[in-house]
């Protein structure tokens, strides 16, 4: 680490007259400030209990010629939590001195007067800093600041003009660490400060205190602390004072420009130094001579083949762009902003008979243009996506019914009568059970009319036990009928499509089912004209695949199915019933991967039981007068997709 401590640039020896004629001047100078002060003095003494001052103010009328004092004293957190400390004096050459005991930091500036009204303590806690407090009295003729710290800081500062900035910057145990290893090893050091916390930096630590020394004079101690070449301008005039220890020599190099208001350049290992606005003039001058000498280089053209995209596409991209001519219309475009892909001179046609782009332009456009439709103008990959429609269904029906009735009848040659008992009082209305029965015996015939008391049994049962018992001319009929079905069906659908990246595909299979309607005719006929419509049964998949960087794809898909479920009559025709199923959605699937994107499950379960009132309630022998029903549905919907990847490499 290098330590240099500078007060003023002059020489090391003066003469023995120069320094006695110094001393002179300076006791003389203070036998006049003490006298001054002893004239203002109050006569009365303080009371018991009250605060003392060092010196009471001086009388601005009556100050010495060339005295200073403290204008302002002000505090704000700067970056990274530093807290930033500004003295602003009533005029130049004010001399503080900056100490560091401890948790204490001490400002001691011997030449300049404190005024009453900042003789005062500043709680600045709420800052979030690490300075606390700040207490600002008068010390002797001066001024002494003490700042109450917490924590690791460290602590800097520069004086610009009028202003004496100090700044305490916190410090991490593992930077101090670090830091404190560099300096005893030599190494490498990174830090940071309130100028610049974004950036680390790695010069070597130095220590410089400074007191009104000149600029140019700090800048070369840090060229030769840096081992660079640092060039000066001219124009870099004015003093510096400032405390740095164990900074970084680029940042204190930083410092002292921000301060000065300077800027720098760096071009290998040589650094120009100079004031912010000459350096900007330097370098728009730089531009301009740039501007001028491409407008004097001759254009070339040159035609651009567009073998996987399409040229009309790549030339409105191109001049829709910001920084590119639209001012004219059709195919050609020219720009008006050097900063955008083609010159202020440059054109761009489009060809679409031949897909090919033709470029007018200075060489080096024309290369940079050749480089960016290289980039456009490449294949893309492609994706295969496969999509399964499942809908399984599971149906289960049971019925179990009874007939029972009751009938006789009598009648003799030429006289004939019949009696029946009940009728036909079932649930269902089937009269086909009644019938009449003709009996011949003999000379005699018998006519027997049988009625029912029960119909309750299966509409279309799958089997039936019929007894009829028949004794002196009364019938007893009983008939058990029961049926069972069960069905199981799978319907399975299977699109599949191919479409490049982020290139919507759909396909579609399916009928148009057509069905009649009826509109009213136009003009004074009321006749109604009947006309056929069509709706479409369609089996569909609608997707735009995007290929992830990592290598997934992102689908936005839309599936639908349809099925026609039956008909509808009505008075002018057959209406078909559809059923819809639809999922819409977005997902993002790794390469390869089966992913459900939607399902529905259904389940009915449904017990019917029809009976005769009262009868149908009798224990075991009610069977023969109620119908038992039982149906279970299942229904579920899978809709399942898998995308796959078809890398395309470019030839």
């Amino acid at each position: 680490m290098t330590v240099n401590n500078a007060n003023s640039p002059r020489p090391a020896r003066r003469s023995m007259l120069l320094r006695t004629a110094g001393v002179g001047i300076a006791v003389g100078a203070i036998a006049a400030f003490s006298a001054v002060h002893a004239q203002q003095a109050p006569a009365a003494a303080p009371a018991a209990g009250q605060s003392v001052a060092p010196a009471p103010s001086v009388d601005p009328a009556k100050r010495l010629p060339g005295a200073i004092e403290v204008s302002k004293i002000d505090f704000k957190r700067g970056d990274g939590g530093a807290g930033r400390l500004i003295l602003s004096f009533s005029g130049e050459g004010a001399s503080p001195d900056l100490r560091s005991v401890g948790s204490t930091v001490t400002i001691n500036v011997g030449n300049a007067e404190l005024p009453a009204s900042l003789q005062r303590p500043l709680n600045v806690t709420d800052f979030a800093t690490p300075v606390e407090r700040i207490d600002a009295r008068r010390s002797g003729g001066g001024t002494l600041l003490t700042l109450d710290t917490r924590g690791n800081f460290e602590s800097m500062a520069y004086q610009t003009g009028s202003d004496y900035i100090v700044e305490i910057v916190p410090r991490a145990a593992t930077a101090s660490t670090a830091a404190t290893g560099a300096v005893g090893a030599g190494r490498a050091v990174g830090a940071t400060s309130s100028t610049g916390s974004s950036r680390g930096y790695s010069g070597r630590p130095v220590t410089f205190n400074f007191q009104d020394v000149p600029v140019r004079t700090v800048l070369q101690l840090v060229a030769e602390e840096s081992g660079l070449n640092v060039v000066a301008a001219d124009t870099v005039q004015g003093n510096v004072t400032l405390r740095l220890i164990n900074v970084p020599w680029d940042q204190a190099l930083d410092i002292v420009l921000q301060a000065k208001g300077l800027d720098k350049r760096r071009s290998g290992n040589v650094i120009w130094i100079a004031p912010q606005a000459e350096i900007a003039k330097y370098e728009q001058d730089k531009e301009d001579a740039r501007i001028a000498l491409d407008n004097r280089v001759d254009l070339v053209t040159e035609y651009v083949q567009i073998n996987y995209h399409n040229a009309a596409q790549i030339f409105k991209a191109l001049t829709e762009a910001k920084g590119i001519g639209g001012q004219g219309g059709g195919q050609g475009g020219s720009g008006s902003d050097e900063n955008g892909f083609l010159s202020p001179r440059g054109r761009l046609v489009a060809d679409e008979r031949t897909n090919t782009l033709m470029i007018s332009d200075i060489p080096k456009k024309v290369v940079q243009m050749r480089e960016l439709i290289k980039v456009i103008d490449r294949p893309v990959d492609q994706v295969v996506i496969e999509a399964r429609v499942v809908i399984a269904t599971d149906t289960f029906a049971r019925e179990l019914g009874a007939r029972f009735g009751i009938s006789g009848a009598s009648g003799k040659d030429g006289d004939r009568s019949s009696l029946g008992y009940g009728g036909d009082i079932g649930a269902s209305g089937d009269n086909a059970s009644s019938r009449a029965d003709a009996v011949m015996s003999g000379d005699r015939t018998f006519d027997v009319t049988r009625s029912l008391m029960s119909n309750l049994g299966v509409t279309n049962p799958a089997g039936s036990v019929a007894l009829s018992i028949l004794n002196a001319g009364y019938a007893l009929d009983v008939e058990l009928s029961a049926m069972q079905e069960e069905g199981r069906g799978e319907v399975i659908s299977n699109p599949r499509v191919v479409t490049s990246n982020q290139r919507e595909a759909v396909i579609r299979q399916g009928q148009e089912v057509g069905y009649v309607t009826i509109s009213p005719q136009q003009g004074g006929n009321s006749i109604p004209i009947p006309n056929v419509q069509f709706k479409d049964v369609l089996l569909e998949l609608k997707v735009t695949p995007t290929i992830t960087h990592d290598g997934r794809v992102f689908l936005n898909m839309a599936i639908k199915k349809d099925e026609v479920e039956g008909f509808t009559d009505t008075s002018i025709g057959s209406v078909p019933q559809i059923a819809k199923r639809e999922v819409n959605t977005a997902i993002l699937v790794e390469d390869g991967q089966t992913v459900v994107v939607g399902g529905v499950y259904e389940f009915r379960d449904r017990s019917d039981i029809s009976k005769v009132p009262f009868l149908g309630d009798i224990p075991f022998l009610g069977n023969l007068f109620k119908k038992k029903g039982r149906s279970k549905d299942k229904a579920e919907l899978l809709i399942m997709v898998t995308p796959k990847v078809l890398r395309v490499e470019q030839r």
